[in-house]
């Protein structure tokens, strides 16, 4: 069987009081995937086919509708985003692919010059996972570290990549001087990993690609009412003491399209209502905090000992 930690912190974890006094930190992440989707057109092998709607287009083709959908999030999409997210002053996390970096240096400069955090979403969208090779992977991890860097002025210290990564992943992050990494989906709380990384978990409930999912949202209130249940029972929580994190995630060509924009915008207004109460924060700093606080080092615990 493959080596899982099915415990964590064994119903004890860590009571982190975020720096302005508050128990749950809430970090707003925005992904910046435009022109780094998989497309025949691009010279990719297939295209890809997770969009506004299912593509019908026969693999090798290129796909010039799905191309189309993916545009409008960097054309349309990224400059509601930056607008919003200035109004309610609201730090966010954008997690960019470096291929799209490089086609639309102009954009990643945007997004850096508004004062916004550049982590790296891989050189493509695709999982880690699929790299049969350490060096392969290196290689487009140096690739788009070196793109976005270019682009913004910022080193990405951050990271996270569609699905999985790859058994090398970490290793590799933590060699390029990475911080953290948010492919984790197994805790409310940061923990460390033996790379030396500090593993920042992200949520795909609170996630807009719910929109895309038969079972997910379709109305923007859906998405609204789903988040401020989420905080609330975390504010719950809190009044008892625990600590918690919370990620919510946008997409510049799901979000960005005006009937989900509502969603965006009332749920940046309620996190703003919520000033003291919450931490609002980008995943940096969440995870320096994280990793500076004296109850950074999990509790350690055998399987099946929870004493």
């Amino acid at each position: 069987m493959s080596e899982r930690d099915l415990i964590g912190y064994g119903g004890t974890p860590p009571r982190i009081v975020w720096p302005n006094g508050a128990r749950v930190a809430v970090s707003v992440v925005v992904n910046f995937e435009e022109g780094a989707e998989l497309q025949v057109g691009d010279g990719d092998p297939v295209s890809e086919r997770v969009g506004e709607i299912v593509s019908v287009v026969p693999e090798g083709v290129r796909d010039q509708g799905q191309e189309q959908l993916f545009a409008y999030g960097s054309r349309v999409g990224l400059w509601r985003f930056l607008d919003a997210l200035k109004r309610t002053d609201t730090p966010a996390t954008f997690y960019m692919c470096g291929r799209a970096v490089e086609r639309s240096p102009a954009l990643a400069r945007a997004i850096s010059d508004a004062g916004f955090e550049a982590a790296c979403h891989g050189w493509v969208w695709r999982p880690h996972a699929d790299y049969t090779s350490r060096e392969d992977e290196r290689r487009d991890l140096d690739r788009a570290t070196r793109a976005i860097e270019a682009a913004t002025g910022q080193r990405s210290r951050g990271f996270f990549c569609r699905g999985s990564e790859s058994a090398w992943t970490r290793e590799l992050l933590a060699e390029a001087g990475y911080l953290y990494t948010s492919n984790a989906f197994d805790d409310d709380l940061p923990y460390d990993d033996p790379s030396g990384l500090t593993v920042l978990p992200y949520n795909l409930d609170t996630n807009d690609m719910k929109f895309f999912h038969p079972n997910g949202f379709v109305r923007a209130v859906e998405m609204v009412d789903y988040l401020r249940d989420a905080v609330e029972q975390l504010l719950a929580e809190a009044e008892r003491g625990r600590s918690s994190t919370l990620s919510i995630g946008f997409h510049l060509r799901i979000s960005g399209r005006p009937a989900r924009f509502r969603a965006v915008t009332e749920i940046l207004e309620y996190l703003a209502s919520l000033e003291g109460r919450i931490w609002r924060a980008q995943r940096i700093d969440i995870a320096r905090h994280f990793a500076a606080s004296s109850h950074a080092a999990p509790m350690k615990t055998q399987q099946g000992d929870l004493t």
